[in-house]
């Protein structure tokens, strides 16, 4: 597994973490509709929230949630539909993007983004 995959799924780790210590209800991870991934579904109370997460180390010259882009968020918004039709009664829903930054091992900042796009 490349370095990059690596920090990836770390940052999703941290970020599902964050979420659940915050109450929200975690309901997939990874889902895949067609080529397009939402990193993290859940539930914040009755609200679908569609979650990017976007981790970076501190050498890095973007800020990560600088790199969800006009195309990013389209692909999000397909995949988005395409989930909250398979699960009935999910039509409310908000995204996220959960920023990380990492300064090696250990978690320099985090930022939660509500209504991002």
């Amino acid at each position: 597994m490349s370095k990059h995959s690596k920090i990836g799924q770390k940052g999703e780790q941290i970020a599902a973490d964050f979420l659940l210590n915050k109450g929200y209800n975690i309901i997939a991870r990874n889902w895949r509709y067609q080529k397009k991934e939402i990193d993290i579904v859940a539930k914040d109370g009755n609200i679908l929230v569609i979650v990017e997460v976007k981790t970076r180390s501190s050498a890095s010259l973007l800020y990560p949630e600088e790199t969800v882009n006009r195309r990013k968020q389209e692909f999000l918004q397909t995949a988005a539909t395409a989930f909250a039709e398979s699960e009935p009664g999910n039509s409310n829903f908000r995204f996220d993007i959960i920023s990380i930054t990492l300064s090696g091992e250990h978690v320099k900042e985090i930022v939660h983004f509500k209504e991002a796009f």
